[in-house]
């Protein structure tokens, strides 16, 4: 079966980012109140393509339906995240996806574990 695509339209990063390319505001679940990063910990990267199921929480089934996304914060450490879930292994053991580790809504982006590194998708999560 084939999965559906929707690509996301681009945020205006204006007031959002530095000239460092930085976050400039906390991120925060957009489900619930939690804080998933602290000001100034992501770096700010839009020549990416990657697709993540649709957001939903662990308990319903998100189908097929994938959305594609350029903009994303990379996240060197884990441990700048103030709340954030890991999802087992997947595609062949090479990703994790990211989830609110309050709500458990996710996927908010994804870690690569050859690398280490944490994507943030901007369309997914609130700018405080």
């Amino acid at each position: 079966m084939e999965s559906e695509v929707a690509t996301v339209d681009p945020i205006d990063t204006t007031t959002l980012i530095n000239d460092e390319k930085q976050n400039v505001k906390a991120l925060v679940c957009l489900r619930c109140p939690s804080k998933i990063l602290p000001e100034l910990k992501g770096q700010f990267v839009d020549d990416l393509d990657k697709e993540l199921h649709v957001m939903h929480k662990k308990q319903e089934d998100a189908g097929v339906k994938m959305e594609k996304f350029k903009q994303f914060y990379v996240v060197n450490d884990m441990f700048d995240f103030d709340n954030i879930g890991f999802t087992r292994s997947v595609d062949n053991e090479t990703v994790k996806y990211l989830i609110c580790a309050d709500c458990e809504v996710g996927p908010l982006g994804w870690h690569c574990i050859s690398t280490k590194k944490n994507y943030v998708a901007l369309a997914r999560v609130k700018h405080v």
